[in-house]
């Protein structure tokens, strides 16, 4: 029997996407594919087309290549456009004039870059952001450009901006709306985005309508917009939006819709029942889908139809997580719905420049949509919450609280409540029941899970949830859990600094031998390096250390975007002398540095190439100063009041406290950055409750929290012990620290910790107060002999000559790299604005 043959018009994301599944739907093998490509290669991750302009190349994109389709038997044509449907005869016709005949027949064919009705418009160096090919143009105009402009604010015209900022233009982005990223984020929102945004150096302009493309006067061409206000450039880059591709549609006589689309039923069949549309060119209950999550659910759905098996396209969520020109942004259900009809709650965080905004139901118990730009790690509870509508805490505000949404959240993997039809990944449609069945079929790992059902391999934001998934699945079967490390490793975290500690290893390479296999990788080495520094504090750089570290420890300072460094001297509890205050002072007037008073009661410095770190530090170590262990993961700060010493409330000398707390425990190396403070009285200038170690003064001694957290996940310390004399306080520190150091896992903070240990701070006063493991000897013993080998690493360094090599541009010379340049911009920040807010709008400001 002859096979139907099944032609797809459009190798897109999508037209692949369908591929794939017929391939995986058609066990008898009935079914013919030949699918037809415009462009002159297959398929490719257009996704992650930014990436073309830094890291990838156009065969890292490639997600098919020829093989593959012959392997699989499936007829492939680049570099040809289909030009015409013959219905009646059921055949296709190429520019060519090849015809193949068909006995169903998928378009595929996408969307095109809306370029404005501009005069001027087709220049040679005006340009769209759609294709490899389009790339390409945009680099070759790039090599002889100064200055770019991207037309267009939305998710593809950041991306574009991204792309002129990697070629190092100067980079604008002008917006016919008021705000950037109009569909996906509220007022708000936009406003946040464009903040962090021009912080980047990028110029926005918004509600700038352009009305012709003229010759420049410095640069080849200039805007001039309907208000009378000009834009010189060397590019300008069209992204100002898609129309759907239907011309072949309406060619051949297809229903399309008012506005363009070619209307599709359920399932995703068009007015002639043997011909199907997919993706951005098809119209399905007066919508266009304008991302790649819908348009695969609709390919899965028409494979589905046209391998006989039932399904239906109902709709698909818009959601998405992605990080724009480095800032992460996330729109999630609907974001403009009604303030009316709703609760709205959004919380602002001026210091960290973020933007959190959620809404609920009138009635609080279901999640509407959701805006987060700067902070998203609330994206795949909240996008959970929306997707499968389960009840909310009470109040809802607490959403906007990350441990506060885990904790009163009903949705977890193991809950009733979640049924196997709830779907866990919107970008591939993949539900709890697939998961759960793919466990059921033998999968025990993540990277097995992302190949069988594609979960967490869109936007990644269902990732966790997904593993928490597997992970209770495979308990409930009788399966042990795996915790290792990595693939080198068969232990956990835990297991491995016990193994360390017990055995006394003292290198990466023993421990490998030993308990490992492989050469390691980027998850074990720098984990490792940890716990080996934690118990034995060695100098980092040593030779058999230095491979393990990643960049901010090999250079002893923090990467910043623009690929300088900061220097971060230690203020022992923000005190500090005025000669050394004019020192900092010259030091960033000679290098030219940015300055900034922290909120761990430091000066950082910023902007520092890498050949002037020993000289900066030079200067600063002959003053006096040490490395503030900024870069690694280590006790960073002891931020105090002025305590007993100058306020008429203190009850105690905080600030002498603070400071021999940050000398006892500096260069402390632990599972995550440790951060101290100690106030005076409970009026808590120091925040002390929001601190990993915390400390308060009392009438009757010291008050100790531990375990909170002022960061990206803010949670108040746990009262451990009162009215404690220092002595006491300093051995209860050693001793939880240290108990953290040996049972935390990688890259765990002690408020995550501390939420995890079973028992919780009961068990950990039973360990630290009880001695219920007869361990405190040991722990303070293990703090003892790891603060004795403290050494600044940076004095160290400028004392070795070899070390000093590795700070020089070139291998075989000292002289700088002129050529490179740095675009930071250090400007006065201006106060961030808001709209005003309805009364149904509760503002939560918080500040530092």
């Amino acid at each position: 029997m002859d096979k139907k043959r099944v032609v797809i018009v459009g190798n897109g994301m999508v037209g692949h996407h369908f591929i794939e599944q017929v391939l995986a739907l058609d066990s008898a093998n009935d079914i013919r594919l030949v699918t037809f490509s415009e462009e002159d290669r297959l398929a490719y991750d257009r996704v992650q087309l930014s990436h073309y302009f830094s890291d990838k190349t156009a065969a890292d994109l490639a997600l098919v290549d020829e093989v593959d389709y012959q392997q699989a038997g499936v007829g492939y044509h680049v570099n040809q456009q289909v030009t015409a449907i013959e219905r009646e005869h059921k055949y296709i016709v190429t520019a060519q004039g090849k015809k193949i005949d068909y006995d169903q027949l998928i378009l595929a064919t996408g969307s095109y870059p809306f370029v404005p009705p501009i005069t001027g418009n087709n220049g040679e160096h005006c340009h769209v952001y759609r294709t490899i090919n389009d790339l390409k143009a945009i680099a070759a105009s790039g090599k002889n450009s100064r200055v770019g402009v991207v037309i267009g604010g939305g998710l593809l015209g950041l991306e574009a901006a991204n792309a002129l900022q990697n070629m190092a233009l100067e980079t604008h982005v002008v917006e016919f709306a008021p705000q950037l990223m109009a569909v996906q984020l509220d007022e708000g929102g936009g406003a946040v985005l464009r903040q962090k945004i021009e912080a980047l150096g990028v110029h926005v302009h918004t509600s700038k309508a352009t009305e012709k493309i003229a010759t420049g006067e410095h640069c080849r061409y200039k805007l001039i917009f309907a208000d009378g206000t000009e834009l010189e450039t060397d590019m300008v880059v069209f992204s100002a939006g898609i129309r759907p591709q239907d011309t072949l549609a309406k060619q051949a006589g297809l229903t399309v819709g008012e506005r363009g689309g070619v209307v599709i039923n359920d399932q995703c069949q068009t007015s002639d029942a043997d011909i199907y549309a997919i993706g951005e060119c098809a119209l399905w209950n007066n919508r266009i889908f304008g991302l790649v999550a819908p348009g695969y659910k609709m390919a899965r759905v028409a494979a589905s139809t046209v391998c006989g098996i039932e399904a239906a396209f109902t709709g698909a969520d818009m959601s998405t997580k992605l990080k724009l020109l480095g800032v992460d942004v996330a729109s999630i259900g609907d974001v403009h719905h009604d303030v009316d009809a709703a609760q709205v709650f959004t919380l602002s965080h001026d210091i960290e420049q973020s933007y959190q905004r959620i809404i609920v139901s009138k009635q609080g118990d279901k999640l509407l949509g959701a805006v987060l730009v700067g902070n998203v790690e609330q994206y795949s509870q909240l996008l959970q919450l929306t997707l499968n509508q389960q009840p909310l805490p009470t109040p809802p505000s607490l959403l906007l609280m990350p441990e506060a949404l885990a904790a009163s959240s009903q949705l977890t993997a193991s809950d009733d409540l979640l049924g196997d039809e709830a779907q866990v990944c919107s970008c591939f449609d993949v539900t709890k029941g697939h998961i759960r069945q793919a466990v059921v079929d033998g999968c025990s790992d993540m990277a097995e899970l992302k190949t069988i059902t594609k979960a967490s391999t869109g936007c990644g934001g269902c990732a966790s949830f997904a593993k928490q998934i597997m992970q209770t699945e495979l308990a409930a079967l009788g399966h042990q859990v795996n915790h290792h490390l990595c693939e080198h490793f068969s232990y956990s975290r835990q297991q491995l600094a016990d193994i360390i500690r017990v055995k006394k290893i003292k290198t990466f390479s023993a421990l490998l031998t030993e308990y490992g296999s492989g050469l390691g990788c980027d998850i074990c080495k720098p984990t490792i390096s940890s716990i080996l520094a934690s118990f034995w504090n060695d100098y980092i750089l040593e030779p058999q250390h230095v491979g393990l570290q990643d960049t901010n420890d090999i250079y002893l300072g923090n990467m910043q975007k623009d690929g300088t460094y900061s220097v971060v001297p230690r203020i022992p509890a923000g005190e500090i002398t005025p000669e050394k205050l004019i020192i900092l002072g010259q030091v960033a007037q000679q290098f030219k540095l940015y300055t900034k008073i922290t909120g761990g009661q430091r000066i950082d410095l910023f902007g520092a190439q890498l050949h002037q770190l020993p000289q900066i530090w030079q200067l600063l170590v002959d003053a006096g100063f040490e490395t503030g262990h900024a870069y690694g993961k280590s006790v960073r700060t002891v931020k105090s009041c002025v305590g007993s010493t100058w306020c008429r409330y203190g009850m105690a000398d905080s600030m002498a406290f603070a400071i021999d707390l940050e000398n006892r425990y500096k260069g402390l190396r632990s599972p995550h950055k440790l951060k101290f403070a100690v106030s005076g009285c409970t009026r808590e200038c120091a925040e002390a409750q929001s601190k990993d170690i915390g400390v308060i003064a009392t009438e009757n001694g010291w008050n100790l929290y531990v375990a909170g957290n002022g960061g990206m996940r803010p949670r108040h310390g746990d009262l451990f012990a009162s009215n404690i004399d220092s002595d006491t306080l300093i051995r209860y520190i050693d001793r939880i620290l240290m108990f953290y150091i040996r049972t935390a896992d990688r890259l765990q903070r002690t408020s995550v910790w501390l939420e995890n240990l079973d028992g919780g701070i009961d068990y950990l006063r039973q360990v630290v107060i009880d001695d219920a493991l007869t361990i405190n000897a040991e722990l303070e013993q293990e703090m003892a002999t790891s603060l004795s080998n403290y050494q600044c690493e940076w004095k160290t360094t400028l004392e070795s000559p070899q070390e000093l090599r590795r700070f020089q541009h070139f291998i075989n010379s000292r002289q700088p790299d002129l050529g490179l340049a740095y675009h930071t911009v250090r400007q006065q920040r201006t106060p961030m604005t808001w709209p005003k807010s309805a009364d149904s709008i509760a503002i939560v400001n918080i500040t530092e």
